[in-house]
């Protein structure tokens, strides 16, 4: 038995505009039942957010957060934030560039992973971000080398940590801790979690859909994988069924069993989906990502998006900035 006070290691959970409760509960959790299953260190979580006060999950419940003060002893940093990750404060990127540079332990969550390649802190490292953000992330920070891996451990000094989203977090927190406690820490501590087992590194997250069908149908398969790789330029749908080897009617036929839609339709919601990620997480202007996923101007982008998602992309723009605006009455 340990006489010894363990050492108290202070963790931020730092919650940003539309994280993921789910994210948010493995790495308390996680924390907490790795203190009832170890005596060597206690780790204190502590929920914090830019601005303090309640802040909304994606799945509309509002956590309670103290202020982030990057002037505390961290050990450790977990930014989390959901795949519609919007650019953080100055101040938030300065801060965290400033704990990166000492022994700070910094992890990207979901998204969040994007936040610390906005602060410089994963240039030249290999970073897990969930696969819909993989394209945007690379266009946007092409000094990070992305993966879509489930986790990510790099870092030459101090560990860099980094998650895909859903119940990534549960496969990337025991793989930390049993660097500091042994494997035992990380297999009871994965049972505990519920979890069978925890998943390792080189795993890598759910496969694109065109990957998935391979099996079902391999005619689908690759007039999937064709449009995928020709969102810029838009093929007929003619070209595709001609591409493929089959006739229109029966590649009509596949859609419309194993998707649910005509393939038009269906290619025009892969390039609106490619859009928006695009609006929610690139700096490209508007116009720019409009011509990239296959619209012939402004005018017909607007109104395509517009039909899909309810409102224009300069809204959805306007909707990523106003996210990061400090709450009204807070100094």
């Amino acid at each position: 038995m340990n006489l010894i006070d363990p050492p108290v290691l202070r963790c931020a959970v730092l919650l940003l505009p539309g994280c993921s409760l789910l994210a948010t509960s493995g790495v308390i959790e996680s924390l907490q039942l790795a203190n009832s299953l170890q005596d060597d260190a206690e780790y204190l979580a502590s929920p914090v957010s830019v601005y303090g006060g309640l802040l909304a999950c994606s799945e509309g419940v509002q956590l309670h957060t103290e202020p982030f003060d990057e002037q505390l002893d961290w050990h450790a940093v977990f930014v989390i934030a959901g795949q519609r990750a919007t650019p953080p404060p100055a101040g938030l990127l300065a801060a965290l560039r400033t704990l990166g540079q000492g022994a700070c332990v910094l992890a990207g969550i979901d998204g969040g992973s994007s936040v610390l390649a906005a602060a410089g802190l994963l240039d030249g490292e290999r970073a897990s971000i969930c696969w819909p953000l993989a394209e945007a992330m690379g266009d946007a920070w092409p000094a990070v080398l992305w993966s879509t891996r489930v986790w990510e451990i790099g870092g030459a000094q101090v560990p860099r940590l980094s998650c895909g989203g859903g119940t990534a977090v549960l496969d990337l927190m025991p793989a930390w801790l049993a660097r500091r406690h042994g494997e035992r820490l990380a297999q009871d501590l994965t049972l505990a979690l519920g979890q069978e087992r925890a998943r390792a590194r080189d795993e890598r997250q759910r496969q694109p859909l065109a990957e998935r069908m391979g099996a079902a149908s391999p005619k689908l398969a690759e007039a999937l994988s064709l449009m995928e790789a020709n969102l810029a330029e838009p093929l007929p749908t003619e070209e595709v069924a001609r591409l493929v080897g089959v006739s229109r009617r029966q590649l009509e036929r596949l859609f419309k069993q194993h998707l649910d839609a005509l393939p038009s339709r269906y290619y025009l919601e892969l390039r609106l989906s490619r859009a928006r990620r695009l609006l929610q997480q690139g700096s490209q202007s508007i116009l720019q990502i409009g011509l990239s996923c296959g619209f012939s101007s402004g005018p017909h982008f607007s109104n395509a998006y517009k039909a899909a998602f309810g409102h224009t992309p300069r809204d959805e723009r306007s909707q990523r900035a106003a996210a990061w605006r400090r709450p009204e009455g807070e100094s």
